[in-house]
């Protein structure tokens, strides 16, 4: 396997290029790397960070439809006016077995992956404001039929975890999950694993979380006291991942956390001023480019940075965090179903 290529997995090819962050940790580079890109081989070199997996590709038109966009005027004055429609993108934490750095931040042995954290981000038409849900891992779903990269098919299966979709059949199932669950077309698909997040929130000086309770978890080995904490990304990742030492120990209390993160993150690349030092943007944007895997539209600099610069209206403060209704599954009170009609009303006002 050369420096240019990586396997692509149950999921479908993969191609190497970039991948940034600015929402969610999403289009960071985006919005800030025109000045960091200025020389070549900068630009070859971020846009060889990038892994994309060809989603669209894998799962053809059988997929729920597009948001209608009203296209820019004509005779407009911009010759190549930034996209302002609405944007739904699946943004997963994946609890990656591979490489020495998510092993030692808590992967685990083996080569398998689940999808630890699942949001959808919502970017209302105009881009100046998002609504971010969090879907529970637990959950119980319908997981359907999906394609595997070595040919065939995944089967159907009733009552399975959603955390398995991307087990079994990578990026392209966990999407294709999704939408059967939501009916909402995804834009974009955004990955980060272990070590990305915990190397992302490092490059960016770290980040300010309040706490509401004492957190006491040697499971994901974080202990913290109620209050205001600066956080370095592997503190930062224990508390994304510890559930035991808070609430009843499911994975509810633990996306209220997540939700502080991404609020956290938000801030933080809104704080930190990239522009006035070069040398600390490129660490930057390297270390984002080189955590993420994205979706074939994402799967370019230029395609990137045309997202960022969309989402400049976008602060942490018009960004809304909610999780999709739930309560305790009939067959296990240790998981969660869907709670309707409030779900179905939720995913209804994303579309």
């Amino acid at each position: 396997m050369t420096g240019h290529e990586k396997q692509g997995g149950a999921g479908g090819p993969v191609g190497r290029r970039p991948r940034a962050v600015r929402i969610a940790g999403l289009a960071l580079a985006g919005a800030l790397l025109p000045a960091a890109v200025a020389g070549g081989w900068a630009y070859w070199h971020l846009d060889g960070n990038i892994t994309s997996v060809d989603i669209n590709s894998a799962l053809g038109d059988d997929r729920p439809a597009r948001a209608v966009t009203t296209p820019p005027a004509s005779g407009s004055a911009a010759p190549s006016p930034l996209p302002t429609g609405s944007l739904n993108i699946l943004v997963l934490g994946s609890d990656s077995r591979s490489g020495e750095g998510n092993q030692a931040l808590g992967g685990g042995d083996g080569s398998g992956a689940r999808s630890d954290t699942a949001m959808v981000v919502h970017i209302d038409a105009g881009r100046t404001r998002a609504t971010v849900v969090s879907i529970p891992r637990d959950t119980l779903v319908t997981r359907p039929s999906c394609p595997l990269a070595s040919g065939g098919s995944t089967a159907t299966a009733y009552g399975a975890m959603f955390n398995s979709a991307y087990s079994v059949g990578g990026p392209v199932c966990a999407v294709k999950t999704v939408e059967s669950l939501t009916d909402v077309r995804m834009d974009h698909y955004i990955e980060i694993d272990f070590s990305g997040f915990a190397e992302l929130v490092d490059a960016l000086g770290g980040v300010d979380v309040t706490i509401d309770q004492d957190i006491d978890d040697d499971k994901s080995h974080l202990h913290l006291g109620a209050g205001p904490h600066h956080l370095d990304g592997t503190r930062a990742l224990a508390l994304a991942r510890t559930r035991h030492g808070i609430g009843d120990g499911s994975d509810l209390g633990r996306i209220g956390l997540q939700q502080k993160l991404v609020r956290a993150v938000l801030e933080q690349i809104a704080a930190t001023d990239l522009l006035s030092d070069p040398v600390e943007l490129y660490r930057v944007a390297n270390t984002a480019t080189a955590s993420l895997t994205t979706d074939t539209g994402l799967g370019s600099l230029t395609g990137l940075m045309s997202l960022g610069r969309s989402l400049k209206g976008l602060t942490a403060d018009r960004v809304e965090t909610v999780m999709m209704p739930v309560v305790p599954a009939p067959s296990d009170p240790n998981r969660v179903v869907a709670k309707q009609p409030s779900a179905d009303d939720l995913w209804a006002s994303l579309r």
